[in-house]
């Protein structure tokens, strides 16, 4: 579905990212794996997958915290190719607390991973794009962005703008066969819920699900690959909503 086609994605070294970095593999991608940190593990999983399915997979390395990295990261992008079809913009941070209880610099910081990096690095990226006349945005928000929970001001908030910068620029770069989407998932089986989030609540929120159950990263991947791919060559600037029916 991919063949011949490189693809970029951001927080590729575990959850949602490492499955869509699988799935694209697997139709033939060639990527670029963006991670914060090097991680010796990551390195040979890649590999592995690598030799598994024949495609070329690139490790790069940068904060998204730091404009001078993301700047550096895109250079380094340049260098490797001139085409770039595909962006997976999925690296972001969870936070939990009352409104009254979060501080602005929290709230600063989370809508600088979760949105403004995103565009920063979209911004950079999408002139090798608008130069070959290609290409296909996914920016992955969270159900979050439509419940808005109590406890997820600044999680919700920057999910939600980030919705909002799908729909612009998808109209923006129309005239340039760009499509833009995002998806939304909800509660997905990745190590930042099992760490951010208690049993009880996740089991909570099962019992609200109408499948009853969380969805696995291969179910989210799955979509993000239909939305890279031409099978969605006329879906553009849409939130496709992966929750199970909650």
């Amino acid at each position: 579905m991919l063949k011949d086609k490189f693809a970029i994605i951001t927080g590729s070294n575990r959850g949602i990212g490492l499955s869509v970095l699988k799935k694209f593999s697997e139709n033939n991608a060639n990527i670029i794996a963006c991670a914060r940190k090097k991680n010796e593990q990551f390195e040979k999983e890649i590999n592995s997958i690598s030799k598994k399915f024949k495609n070329k997979i690139v490790p790069i390395y940068f904060d998204l915290l730091k404009e001078e990295e993301i700047n550096k990261a895109v250079d380094q992008i340049k260098k490797i190719t001139d085409s770039v079809d595909i962006i997976v913009n999925n690296a972001g941070i969870n936070q939990v607390s009352l409104f009254q209880m979060t501080t602005l610099k929290v709230i600063r910081e989370v809508f600088e991973v979760n949105l403004f990096s995103q565009m920063f690095f979209t911004q950079k990226l999408i002139k090798l794009m608008m130069k070959n006349k290609k290409g296909s945005i996914i920016n992955v928000s969270s159900n979050a962005a439509k419940n808005c929970d109590s406890g997820r001001v600044a999680y919700a908030s920057s999910k939600s703008a980030l919705i909002a910068f799908t729909k612009v620029i998808s109209k923006e770069l129309g005239n340039f066969n760009i499509r833009v989407n995002s998806v939304a998932p909800g509660l997905t089986k990745t190590e930042m819920i099992e760490k951010d989030m208690k049993p009880n609540v996740i089991e909570n929120v099962i019992k609200q699900i109408p499948m009853k159950r969380i969805a696995n990263p291969n179910e989210i991947s799955n979509v993000i690959l239909f939305l890279a791919s031409d099978l969605s060559s006329y879906v553009s600037g849409e939130t496709i909503s992966i929750t199970g029916g909650y």
